[in-house]
């Protein structure tokens, strides 16, 4: 399973050492690649049908021919870090990557729940899977990767757990749902989700919900939502665990403590900083990255 593109014109060349490795990583921070000129890189707007209406999405398509690996990089509640700094350096590093805002966020239409985040990136992941459909996109549907900030790293575990198409996740800061809101007292919940989506500052980020009904459907499907439950579905496949001093700790120790074992391909590193990244952006590409090169030499050999 590839998952680094193909090198563009020596850009990715000599990746067979350590050494080249955090060149290509320096690189895709610090450098635009050469232009491709029958094969640029694009910006691309999408549309992706998800429960009776279409998300709005941008695809960040990667330079040369040919399919090329795809990321899913899936935000949090309600997504005020896009993790865009990230998804250009992975574009310049050879993957296509696809964001999108779920129903009822940042203007696209439909209601906004939990559940309906869960839906809405099974219908990303199909349409990536459906890539080859669109040969002018260049996504290679046997390459898909998912990587997901706060509540986006819920549920890339989810989508990893629950699809084997997905080669391998990255979570970022992810918050376990289950614990975050499901198991706290009622009102605590709620101020939680509150002080997230904006709400009673006059916020109006998240359309057909309230902090109240977000509360209450995570403390019903509580003991579903732990991350610590998707450990046995992941086992065997690349998984980095991303922490910051956020709180949100625990939920991703349960995930890493489940996943110990012979079968676990796990990787984690920590982040003196908030749950943002706010200052430490450069650093947490640059382990993106390694890991992304990583798994790809690992599945090489």
């Amino acid at each position: 399973m590839p998952i680094l593109g193909d090198p563009i014109d020596g850009y990715h060349s000599g990746l067979d050492s350590s050494s080249a490795d955090e060149d290509a990583v320096e690189r895709a921070i610090t450098c635009d690649p050469p232009v491709h000129r029958s094969c640029p890189a694009e910006t691309l707007a999408c549309a992706i049908p998800s429960g009776g209406v279409n998300l709005n999405a941008v695809l960040y398509t990667t330079a040369g021919a040919g399919l090329h690996p795809t990321i899913l990089l899936l935000h949090g509640l309600p997504g005020n870090e896009q993790n865009v700094d990230l998804a250009q350096s992975m574009r310049r590093a050879g993957w296509n990557v696809l964001t999108f805002h779920y129903r009822g966020s940042w203007g696209s239409p439909g209601h906004f729940s939990f559940v309906n985040c869960i839906e809405d990136a099974t219908a990303a992941l199909d349409w990536l899977q459906r890539g080859d459909e669109t040969p002018s996109l260049r996504i290679d549907p046997n390459s898909l990767v998912v990587i997901g900030h706060s509540m986006g790293g819920f549920i890339a575990a989810y989508l990893g757990a629950h699809h084997r198409a997905v080669k391998a996740v990255a979570l970022i800061s992810a918050a376990d749902l289950g614990s975050a809101f499901g198991d706290v007292p009622f009102d605590h919940a709620v101020a939680i989700v509150d002080e997230n989506v904006g709400t009673s500052t006059g916020l109006h980020i998240l359309a057909g919900t309230s902090p109240q009904a977000l509360a209450a459907e995570a403390s019903r499907e509580a003991p579903r939502w732990h991350l610590g439950n998707f450990a046995p579905r992941l086992a065997g496949r690349p998984l980095l665990i991303c922490t910051s001093d956020d709180g949100f700790i625990a939920g991703s120790d349960d995930l890493a403590d489940a996943m110990d074992g012979p079968s676990a391909s796990l990787e984690r590193a920590h982040f003196p900083t908030d749950h943002s990244y706010s200052d430490h952006r450069l650093a947490l590409q640059r382990k993106v990255l390694a890991w992304l090169l990583s798994t790809r030499r690992s599945d090489s050999h």
